[in-house]
């Protein structure tokens, strides 16, 4: 929601995620109509992408959840080792 983004600011964003996949959900994110793709047509190439007004009430939409996700890490953190721990004693 900042505004135009590069790739390479998004790949450092997303971390550890492969150049195939970034680009494949960037495809799928920009045939949605989520984002823009901006090609200058530029020597050396230059792209950005921007949210488009779906996009932008999509990422409104996503926030509380994001918020939650945050606000929430370290109990969810204890229920995921405590189900970790769970399974690795049912495998047993």
């Amino acid at each position: 929601m900042r505004g135009p983004t590069r790739y390479g600011e998004l790949k450092r964003a997303v971390r550890d995620v492969s150049d195939k996949v970034l680009i494949q959900q960037l495809k799928e994110l920009e045939a949605d109509g989520v984002l823009r793709r901006n090609d200058y047509k530029e020597v050396p190439p230059r792209v950005d992408y921007t949210l488009t007004p779906l996009g932008q009430s999509l990422a409104q939409a996503l926030e509380p959840l994001c918020t939650w996700g945050t606000e929430n890490m370290a109990e969810m953190q204890k229920i995921f080792t405590g189900r970790d721990s769970w399974l690795r004693e049912k495998r047993a």
